[in-house]
């Protein structure tokens, strides 16, 4: 059972996606936010852009930058600063080095009618490499991949658990920003979100435990989720405190729209 598509706004709309086995820490909803990218815009946000020397949670870097919903943009070094993985916005590199991880969400189109404003390449994929990725989109960000195209769960069953927040793709090609309070292993949580109903067709780890966050402000609908359980970290369910993050993931109003999705 799940809460089905609320629409806070043309080409947003939020859903409650009730776990069928619910996390040691209780049976708190995943969030999934839907977006549209013809009528949102993605943008990357962080120090290396912004000029600033310290990071801030997602409800701050929204209410700083006029983003109408914010998720952390990955994982990123002990300078506080660095992305781990390739990333780059707009033509601004945060890190020019490619690591292992075998995902990277696309956007900002150089060519708009050849290619979609988002999606997210596996590197595995014959067809695809890093170089392309980089002539055909000015804003790329390599993140560890949890599923791949065309929905297949990449991880094995653990014993390590983690509230997540993480990005994915439906089949029509919209922005998912998805966030778990509850932990899970990345496996179940693979599953739960693949047999939701939602479209996903691929997602990418973004961060875990306490400093996994989502924020959305639309339609009325105010909503700040924070993260806590980690295993090894925080094992507990008392977080309640948003925690500085470099990097995010946000998107506001396009000024100038593409064909929506259908």
């Amino acid at each position: 059972m799940d809460s089905g598509w609320q629409v806070l706004a043309p080409g947003m709309d939020l859903r409650r996606i009730t776990p069928t086995v619910p996390g040691p820490a209780g049976s708190s909803p995943i969030i999934v936010l839907r977006i549209d990218p013809a009528l949102w815009e993605l943008s990357f946000v962080g120090v290396s852009n912004t000029g600033e020397t310290a990071g801030h949670s997602a409800h701050a870097w929204a209410e700083a930058y006029h983003l109408t919903a914010v998720i952390n943009a990955g994982m990123f070094d002990t300078n506080g600063k660095t992305h781990l993985g390739y990333a780059r916005s707009r033509g601004k590199i945060n890190n020019s080095r490619a690591n292992a991880y075998q995902s990277v969400a696309a956007f900002d189109p150089n060519d708009s009618q050849r290619h979609p404003q988002f999606r997210i390449f596996d590197l595995d994929d014959k067809s695809v490499s890093m170089q392309g990725i980089l002539k055909d989109y000015a804003s790329a960000v390599q993140n560890l991949r949890l599923i791949k195209r065309p929905g297949l769960n990449q991880w094995g069953q653990q014993k390590k658990k983690w509230s997540e927040a993480a990005l994915g793709e439906d089949d029509k090609g919209r922005i998912l920003f998805i966030f778990s309070r509850a932990p899970f292993s990345m496996y179940d949580l693979n599953r739960e979100l693949l047999s939701a109903g939602i479209g996903l067709v691929t997602a990418q780890h973004l961060e875990g435990g306490p400093e996994a966050q989502l924020y959305v402000h639309a339609g009325g609908v105010e909503l700040e989720m924070l993260g806590s359980f980690e295993t090894g970290f925080t094992e507990d369910n008392t977080n309640i405190i948003a925690w500085p993050v470099p990097n995010v993931l946000g998107v506001r109003p396009r000024t100038k729209t593409t064909k929506p999705a259908q």
